[in-house]
């Protein structure tokens, strides 16, 4: 059945989808309740709110398929593959690995109508729950909290679509309609907007998205617990609301924010244990991953599947990112271009047999390293991580090496903390007498993010929010290994290594970012002649 357009696919008139039980575990959606009886229990709400979670993990794709879409682990493999550092050595994501798609490319266009379905089960559930009368067990601050949640995965999911369809907050924010639109009110309901209102509503700027993502934030912070005793790094609470709000920040250029921001996590001496969620580095960078994927120290929000509700052999990453010799499909392989790259030593833990493993070179793979992060390949119950405290400690780091003249000590102590975790000493590790200036500080903290978040869908993010940097600014899609090439003898450790390359994508170019797709355009009048420019 062919997908009209985003208004068609939230329009649930007055029914909602929910989990099979309070628990997000339960990722199967088997029930339907009325609008006016789905939030009478605390046990209902409970429901409604893992059937958000639900919508953010299993969104549809092509006949009704889960591929992990939008937050499964469809971010992964897209914000890889847009990227340089992971390599896609099979066709299965060569449109987006090479750069050709349009505007009726499926994987651009169902990350698009998933995330706004996501979007407006969360609208739905939130007036549903402002609606509830209050009472011993529904109490204001339970309903409060359960917005909060659903604020973040909202706000989270615009900031996606920004990324993707937008150009960055850095460009020019203000512009009459450059960012996409900021969904607040449920669709289809008997209190919120109709499907025809819906289908005409314009893009927001730039700046409007993010400042919306901020007060959906600032709320989650507000109201969200600091820790759970069940669904600890599945479920949103305040350290992950803040975390995120690192990222926005980081985003905006906005640096003495992030620094704000982070210091509600990172103590500014002593120990590295957040103060808010006793988030830590785990003892190697392997520790968030494989048989502790579930349950870890460093995992603020991480996205949940389970052996009944995945994304599939097609979209699961275990599936994706795992060496056909162990059991995955051998699909994106780690690039020999940042393998390659000085800033990565040959003793760097990140290059061991720990993290990564070789298919051979008639594999599916082609002799292409693959990354162990997601190991279970039989049953595919990895999670999809979103945040780590990594990421919180590096996006300080970068706001104060971008923040100081000078070396900032404080910089140099929190990219060593993710550094010296993999590096062995010597050479290869940093001290503040590594860096002539902050410029260099800078940039190896920019060249860590890359090592440290190889296969978590990273890559892009920082591709976008840099691409118009005048100083540390890829320009554009930075140019990529072939996907055709057989990688096996391209793992060198030498950075003058040469192979055949995917030619690079200016900033300036229309294809830097991603067209709206075209059954929004078909559909919304509006947005129809809002279309990024050049598609």
């Amino acid at each position: 059945m062919k997908i009209k357009s985003y208004t068609k696919i939230v329009a649930l008139g007055t029914l909602m989808m929910f989990g099979a039980s309070c628990e997000v575990t339960d990722l199967q959606p088997i029930d339907s309740l009325s609008e006016t009886t789905a939030y009478e229990t605390l046990d209902r709400i409970e429901l409604a709110v893992a059937g958000v979670y639900d919508g953010a993990q299993s969104g549809f794709y092509v006949g009704g398929a889960v591929r992990g879409y939008p937050f499964g682990a469809a971010h992964l493999q897209q914000g890889d593959c847009r990227g340089e550092d992971m390599v896609s050595v099979a066709a299965f994501y060569g449109v987006t690995y090479d750069g050709t798609y349009d505007a009726t490319s499926p994987n651009n266009g169902y990350f698009w109508q998933t995330t706004y379905a996501m979007i407006n089960r969360a609208n739905v559930v939130i007036d549903g729950i402002r609606k509830a009368p209050t009472s011993s067990s529904i109490t204001d601050a339970a309903k409060s909290s359960y917005e909060a949640e659903l604020r973040l995965l909202r706000a989270m999911g615009h900031f996606y679509l920004l990324a993707n369809f937008a150009r960055p907050y850095s460009d020019n924010p203000t512009a009459a309609a450059g960012g996409v639109p900021y969904r607040e009110q449920p669709v289809g309901t008997s209190t919120g907007v109709s499907v025809d209102e819906a289908g005409k509503q314009g893009r927001n700027t730039v700046a409007e998205c993010y400042d919306k993502i901020l007060a959906d934030l600032d709320y989650a912070e507000t109201n969200l617990p600091a820790t759970r005793s069940k669904n600890a790094i599945t479920r949103a609470t305040k350290g992950a609301a803040i975390a995120l709000k690192t990222r926005i920040r980081l985003h905006q250029n906005n640096w003495a924010k992030v620094i704000e921001e982070a210091n509600k996590l990172v103590p500014v001496s002593g120990s590295l244990v957040s103060p808010i969620g006793n988030y830590q580095l785990t003892a190697t960078p392997m520790g968030p991953f494989g048989s502790a994927n579930k349950s870890n120290v460093e995992s603020i929000l991480s996205i949940e599947n389970n052996d009944v509700d995945n994304g599939g052999v097609n979209g699961a990453a275990p599936s994706m990112y795992a060496a056909s010799a162990a059991g995955g499909r051998g699909i994106i392989g780690i690039s020999p271009l940042i393998w390659n790259q000085p800033f990565f030593p040959a003793n760097d833990f990140r290059k061991s047999a720990a993290m990564v493993q070789q298919d051979g070179a008639t594999s599916p793979g082609r002799g292409a390293m693959f990354t162990k992060k997601y190991a279970d390949a039989t049953s595919r119950t990895d999670n999809a991580p979103i945040i780590r405290y990594a990421e919180v400690l590096l996006n300080a780091a970068e706001a104060l090496a971008r923040s100081s003249s000078t070396v900032s000590s404080r910089a140099v102590a929190l990219l060593n903390a993710v550094r010296n975790r993999a590096v062995p000493e010597g050479p290869g590790r940093y001290t503040e007498s590594s860096f002539a200036t902050s410029q260099e500080l800078v940039q190896a903290i920019l060249n860590e993010r890359r090592i440290e978040f190889l296969a978590e869908g990273m890559r892009w993010l920082d591709i976008h929010r840099l691409g118009n940097d005048a100083v540390y600014g890829p320009k554009g899609i930075p140019a990529k290994a072939s996907r055709t090439l057989t990688f096996t003898n391209l793992y060198t450790n030498n950075p003058a290594t040469t192979y055949t390359m995917l030619a690079a994508v200016p900033y300036s170019s229309f294809k830097f970012i991603w067209p709206l797709p075209v059954e929004e355009i078909s559909n919304n009048p509006t947005i129809k002649s809002q279309q990024n420019p050049g598609w």
